[in-house]
């Protein structure tokens, strides 16, 4: 499902491509079954979508880092919303700034935060905003508690 939906919902933005989806997936696999598993997640979407051609290799400290985030903020509190924020800080801004040592390191690229930051900001802001509203919903219509799960 991640890598056929970050195939599909996919905003190439400078040397990034802004895949929202991958962090509604973090957010959900992390409140769902925490933050091993949503970092396996995170790894195994980057890894198959690096090796069909429709990633870059800045899709693994975006994902990994965001999803480890979102699952220990939601470990540490059992609160929706700190899953979301913990998503944004750790690809937004953590994930960007290891982006930006990954396009130094290997491309040369000196200002390259100001690529990253934005688009990982606002990708990572619109999906876990997406994943929080379908937990709510979900929740709201008895499909689903996260607490029996």
């Amino acid at each position: 499902m991640g890598v056929v939906s970050n195939s599909i919902f996919v905003i190439p933005i400078g040397l990034a491509k802004v895949v929202p989806v991958q962090h509604l997936l973090n957010v959900l696999t992390a409140v769902w079954l925490g933050p091993g598993y949503a970092v396996l997640q995170a790894f195994s979407v980057s890894l198959l979508r690096n090796l069909l051609g429709t990633g870059t290799i800045f899709a693994f400290p975006g994902s990994m880092i965001g999803a480890v985030c979102a699952g220990l903020f939601y470990a540490r509190t059992q609160k929706l919303g700190y899953a979301a924020l913990g998503e944004w800080i750790g690809t937004g801004i953590l994930g960007s700034l290891v982006s930006t040592l990954l396009a130094q390191f290997f491309m040369g690229m000196e200002a390259a935060l100001m690529l990253f930051l934005p688009s990982f900001a606002i990708s990572s802001a619109i999906g876990a905003g997406m994943a929080y509203f379908i937990i709510l919903e979900m929740e709201k219509r008895s499909v689903l508690d996260r607490n029996r799960i």
